[in-house]
C-alpha cells in the first residue's frame, strides 16, 4: 500500500493529510482503533471517524473516497 499512499498524498496535497502507521511498532494504537486485519484505511474529519475499511484500494478509489470528506 505505501506506492498507492504516496500518490493519493501528492494528488490530494494541502487537502488531506495521509499517515501511515506501522501498528507492530504501535500495538496499543492498533488494539485503541480495533485493527484486525492489514491494511485498515480510515478516514477522520475534525477528529472524527467518517470511514473505515479493511483491505486494499487502488489510488483513485481510495482519492475519490477521501474527497467526499474534504
Amino acid at each position: 500500500m505505501h506506492p498507492v499512499l504516496k500518490d493519493v498524498a501528492a494528488a490530494l496535497g494541502d487537502k488531506a493529510k495521509v499517515i501511515k502507521i506501522d501498528i507492530e511498532k504501535n500495538k496499543s494504537l492498533g488494539e485503541a482503533l480495533r485493527i484486525k486485519g492489514l491494511p485498515t484505511l480510515i478516514i477522520y474529519r475534525n477528529g472524527e471517524m467518517k470511514w473505515r475499511q479493511s483491505g486494499e484500494l487502488d489510488a483513485n478509489t481510495l482519492i475519490s473516497r477521501v474527497k467526499e470528506f474534504v
